[in-house]
């Protein structure tokens, strides 16, 4: 099993910066790709960044330039500067391993984000 656990979100000011944290434990390496998603209130998860299977990154065009993704073994980081009120929501890292042929994909229980404008 896999387990995930968030932390670093809370209330910042637009403009301002957070810097969100992703541990993860239990039957993991660290070449495991991880990620983040946020959900906006009443939307769908939405991916944000993560690092890939060879070790690159990707975003989502709506935070590039503005939220960088990092890890440090099993921790993965999400640096948010110039948040908008926009990126209010629940925060969610993610853990891709595979098995075989298949992928399994394991959640942490989210950080909350608010933004005031």
């Amino acid at each position: 099993q896999v387990q995930l656990v968030e932390s670093g979100g809370g209330l910042v000011q637009a403009g301002g910066s957070l810097r969100l944290s992703c541990v993860a434990s239990g039957s993991t390496t660290s070449i495991n790709p991880m990620g983040w998603y946020y959900q906006a209130p009443g939307k769908q998860r939405e991916f944000i960044a993560t690092f890939t299977s060879g070790g690159g990154t990707n975003y989502a065009d709506s935070v590039k330039g503005r939220f960088t993704i990092s890890r440090d073994k099993n921790t993965v980081y999400l640096q948010m500067s110039r948040l908008k009120p926009e990126d209010k929501g629940v925060y969610y890292c993610d853990l891709r391993k595979m098995v075989g042929t298949s992928v399994y994909q394991y959640w942490g229980q989210g950080t909350q984000v608010t933004v005031s404008s």
